[in-house]
């Protein structure tokens, strides 16, 4: 007898398998093995501050990027001043503003015969394989694609057929130069990570290196650029871009840099202090011992419980050192168990622990603030002290900032933590587990008085006016439940649920934190 079950599910079976079948890498094709310059004393950015490293020997300088347009400059002045290589990073390039200037700075220093390397993660490049293509085509170019996603069947299908392959991703953020100078921190490549979208804008910090800890991360991009996931964008393309191609699109790209040449960047790039300070070598650090640590890229492919390829653990020491004060900037906050009771151990000992992450009104992830939001009430039991980013203006303020550019969201995107007020963690790193257990991340450990206080001040000195306080309570009733405290339209108010929200907002966010999801988040 004909069985119409089967029969159908012998087809899905067959489809997936035709699917996966279809969904190969490449085999058996070049992968040329190179390294960063070790040679390069004698480059602009190497004999730059030399008196000053020699007072400083074994320490790093530090200058923190909490601006976005400094963030822009700081990377552009350091191409500029590239006289052999760059290596760039990231999990995320985009085609818009930033990532035009951005790639038009690498083609310039290219053109003067600096080596770039441009290794970039795949989840989000599928759309750029060709112009991705006519960069590579340069002669002192060479682009890479981390853990890709096969180019011969639909992605959204690879998502079910290699689920826990292209699952894992690299989120790692560096930015280097003739290996003497580095930016580590949080900011993807994209108009939103600095202050260039007009409706969005992330709050991010980066933080320029130089000094011993250049090396370091020159070390980690090196590890990662020649493993076996990192794949030439040449191989993956099967058609490479003819001449008339690679003519069209640098034509495009120079007549886009040329209309952009009032914008508020190429201006600031020009004339700001911190480009001025760069050109003038007049950039004041920072000056501490610092430890560059990292994910091993094997990390994609083991189980979570493989630690030996994590950095967590390298990070983990630091955090339980902790006497007196910790102060936590994640924008994607799921502590989990483990987590929470890790967090109160520091809380029962006498440790002040303090948190600013997303509000359910400011996340770009609502998923993730479901994952979160089910511990709130358990961690302010045990006496952290939570805030959530207050992104909300009221009607006065949006009156105010009607004609003033800017964006009218503004979401937390900075990973930083505050250490007994001594040292400071910046990188990539958020505290969810697709951070912690499956993707690979980078980040500094810098031993700074002096920045560490600087974010503390800032801190104290901003939190009530940025973000909403935490508060668990009763109600009327008697139930327990948490208060929002916050300021809109220089008032106090008080909310009793997330605030700026709708209803069906909440519902959605209440039924997915019942959902077994938690690991993916």
């Amino acid at each position: 007898m004909f069985d119409l079950n089967n029969f159908l599910r012998g087809l899905v079976i067959l489809g997936l398998f035709f699917i996966s079948s279809c969904a190969t890498l490449p085999k058996d094709f070049d992968r040329p093995e190179s390294h960063s310059f070790s040679d390069t004393d004698d480059t602009r950015l190497g004999r730059a501050r030399h008196e000053e490293k020699l007072a400083h020997p074994g320490k790093s300088g530090f200058l923190l990027l909490a601006n976005g347009l400094d963030a822009f400059v700081a990377r552009a002045k350091l191409a500029q001043a590239a006289e052999r290589s760059i290596d760039a990073q990231y999990f995320l390039i985009k085609k818009d503003l930033i990532s035009w200037l951005f790639v038009d700075q690498l083609l310039k220093a290219a053109d003067r015969g600096v080596r770039v390397r441009l290794l970039v993660d795949d989840v989000y490049f599928g759309d750029k394989d060709l112009g991705a293509a006519v960069m590579d085509s340069h002669p002192n170019v060479e682009v890479r694609l981390f853990n890709p996603f096969s180019r011969k069947t639909f992605r959204f299908t690879q998502f079910i057929t290699r689920f826990g392959s292209v699952t894992r991703r690299m989120h790692n953020k560096s930015f280097t130069v003739d290996n003497m100078v580095t930016i580590l921190g949080g900011r993807n490549i994209a108009d939103e990570y600095f202050q260039a979208h007009p409706e969005l804008a992330f709050g991010d910090l980066d933080v320029l290196s130089i000094g011993p800890v250049v090396r370091d991360v020159s070390d980690s991009f090196d590890l990662y650029w020649n493993s076996e996931w990192s794949y030439p964008i040449s191989v993956l393309k099967d058609k490479l871009p003819t001449e008339e191609e690679i003519n069209q699109k640098r034509q495009l790209l120079s007549d886009f840099i040329a209309e952009q040449k009032d914008s508020a960047y190429l201006e600031a790039l020009r004339n700001s202090d911190l480009a001025n300070a760069i050109r003038d070598g007049q950039v004041h650090y920072q000056w501490g011992g610092a430890e560059v640590i990292y994910d091993q890229p094997e990390k994609i492919i083991h189980d979570f419980s493989k630690e030996e390829f994590h950095m967590a653990p390298k990070l983990r020491p630091y955090i339980e050192d902790v006497q007196e004060e910790l102060i936590i900037f994640s924008p994607y906050f799921v502590p989990g168990k483990k987590g929470v009771t890790f967090l109160k151990q520091l809380s029962e000992r006498g440790v002040r622990v303090r948190i600013l992450t997303n509000s359910l009104a400011s996340t770009n992830l609502s998923i993730v603030h479901a994952g979160y939001a089910k511990y709130r009430k358990t961690l302010l039991r045990a006496g952290i002290e939570l805030y959530e980013v207050n992104k909300k203006f009221g009607k006065e303020e949006r009156k105010e900032k009607e004609h003033e550019q800017g964006a009218s969201k503004t979401v937390l995107h900075a990973k930083a933590f505050v250490l007994d007020r001594e040292q400071v963690f910046i990188g990539s790193l958020n505290l969810d587990p697709r951070a912690l257990f499956h993707n690979t991340e980078i980040g500094v450990v810098l031993a700074s008085p002096e920045i560490a206080n600087d974010m503390r001040d800032w801190f104290d000195q901003n939190i009530e006016e940025v973000a909403f306080r935490l508060e668990l309570g009763n109600d009327k009733n008697g139930s327990e439940r948490i208060f929002w405290h916050g300021i809109e339209n220089g008032e106090n108010r008080m909310f009793t649920v997330d605030p700026h929200t709708s209803f069906w907002l909440r519902f959605k966010i209440g039924f997915m934190g019942l959902l077994p999801i938690e690991s993916q988040l």
